[in-house]
This record gives structure tokens, C-alpha cells and sequence, in this order.
């Protein structure tokens, strides 16, 4: 019997962390190659994707490697490790006949396409996954803020946020054993009680919009999946 899905377009944030699986730096193909066959799951339910990709397994501005550097100049160049991981996205993915297409908020046209939100519109409706790279282009802002910004353009139904964990618990299940998962939660909620769902101008910006988002582990197999179709997996964050 055919599932339905419940949400007609999504946008994933990817952690460029996501991509080292069990290294401690850089892109492990394997794990990507994984992820791309999450994606693929996904699509063949018909759903339209566009994702936002981090780029902490290269470089990120607020690490102690940077911190005697300036602060833009930092971020700009984690903006640049976002386009690496996209690239490596996108070619992970034509290797299983997925058909993506990588935009760029700094322009960088030799290698990928500017960012132009009516292109990006039509790619998702033609079935092309859009890969969103240097997060908004500006310094100061995550890729967190990245995916409710671009997730608000391109009139998604959901914002899923791939993390190492299976959603938001009351502590961190790794030193509390007795933590427990919290299935909903509210906007309000996530903010007041400092949960670090994502940072707090990417919250209030769906909060706002009443842009739902769903955080979920991106190594669990198959959770993406079970998330769009609608099942209890990962933390549901809503208005």
C-alpha cells in the first residue's frame, strides 16, 4: 500500500559535522553516500527538497582556530567550507542518478550557480533537489538562520534539522540516561527553556512565520523518511 506523505515540500539543515561521520575532520564519502540515500527515500515519495548545508567540518568562524582572526573574515571563510560540502553533495548524488543543483550565496559563478529564488522555485517543482550553500552570504548569521530564511523563500511546509541525536531531549542523553524525549514542543518553549534547538534568531524567525521544524538524527536509517510521512520521530517544534 503506497504511503502518503505529509508534507509536500521540506527543507533539511545538514551540519557540515554530518558529513565526517566517525572522522574528526574533512567529508567521509561513505556517510555521505548514506545521507544522499536518505534523501533519495524521500524523493521517491514524491516530496520536493532543498537543503541547507553547514560547514563546521572544515571550518567555522567561532572555533578556537579563529579566534584571532576577524570575526567576517572568519565567517566568510566558513561560508567557503559550505560550498565545499555542497559540491561534495551534489556529485555523491549524481553518482546515483539524483539530479541536484548547488546556489550560492556568494557568488561564485565558475562553480555554482548565484542564488536566485525564482530559479530555485522552479528546480524544486521540476523534482531537482536544491542545495543552498554559504549560508546567507552575511557574516554574524548561522546556517541555522540560513534554513528558516531559505526555508520561508521557497514556501516549505517543514524544516527538518539533521542532528546526531533523535530529537530534543530534557538533558543530554549522553550523561543523563534518564532524559527524556520531547515529542512536541513549542516555539516559546525551546527558547525560554535555552534547549539549543537551533539558535535563537533561526527560531524566532519560525516562530514568527509558524514555519513548523522537526529535529531528528540523521543517523538513524530511514528517519528522514518516517518524518515526512507524518510519524512520531524526532521532536516536533510548532507555534
Amino acid at each position: 500500500m503506497p504511503q502518503t506523505p505529509a508534507y509536500k515540500r521540506v527543507l533539511l539543515k545538514l551540519s557540515g559535522e554530518a558529513l565526517m561521520g566517525d572522522d574528526s575532520y574533512g567529508i567521509n564519502s561513505g556517510t555521505v553516500d548514506r545521507i544522499v540515500g536518505e534523501i533519495a527515500e524521500v524523493l521517491n515519495l514524491g516530496v520536493e527538497i532543498a537543503v541547507v548545508i553547514g560547514g563546521g567540518n572544515i571550518f567555522r568562524g567561532v572555533t578556537p582556530a579563529a579566534s584571532h582572526m576577524d570575526r567576517a573574515t572568519a565567517d566568510y571563510m566558513g561560508m567557503l567550507a559550505t560550498v565545499m560540502n555542497a559540491l561534495a553533495l551534489q556529485d555523491a548524488m549524481r553518482r546515483v542518478n539524483l539530479v541536484s543543483r548547488v546556489q550560492s550565496a556568494l557568488n561564485i559563478e565558475q562553480v555554482v550557480e548565484p542564488y536566485i529564488r525564482g530559479k530555485a522555485m522552479r528546480y524544486l517543482e521540476e523534482g531537482k533537489v536544491v542545495i543552498f550553500a554559504a549560508g546567507t552570504g552575511n557574516p554574524f548569521f548561522t546556517t541555522d538562520t540560513a534554513a528558516a530564511l531559505r526555508g520561508m523563500e521557497m514556501n516549505v511546509d517543514l524544516v527538518l534539522k539533521a542532528t546526531k541525536v533523535d530529537g530534543v531531549y530534557t538533558d543530554d542523553p549522553k550523561t543523563h540516561p534518564d532524559a527524556m524525549r520531547y515529542q512536541r514542543l513549542t516555539f516559546d518553549e525551546a527558547i525560554i527553556k535555552n534547549l539549543r534547538v537551533m539558535d535563537a534568531t533561526a527560531l524566532t524567525l519560525c516562530r514568527d512565520q509558524k514555519l513548523p521544524i522537526n529535529v531528528f538524527s540523521i543517523l538513524k536509517p530511514l528517519a528522514f523518511r518516517r518524518v515526512v510521512l507524518g510519524e512520531d520521530e524526532g521532536t516536533f517544534l510548532h507555534i
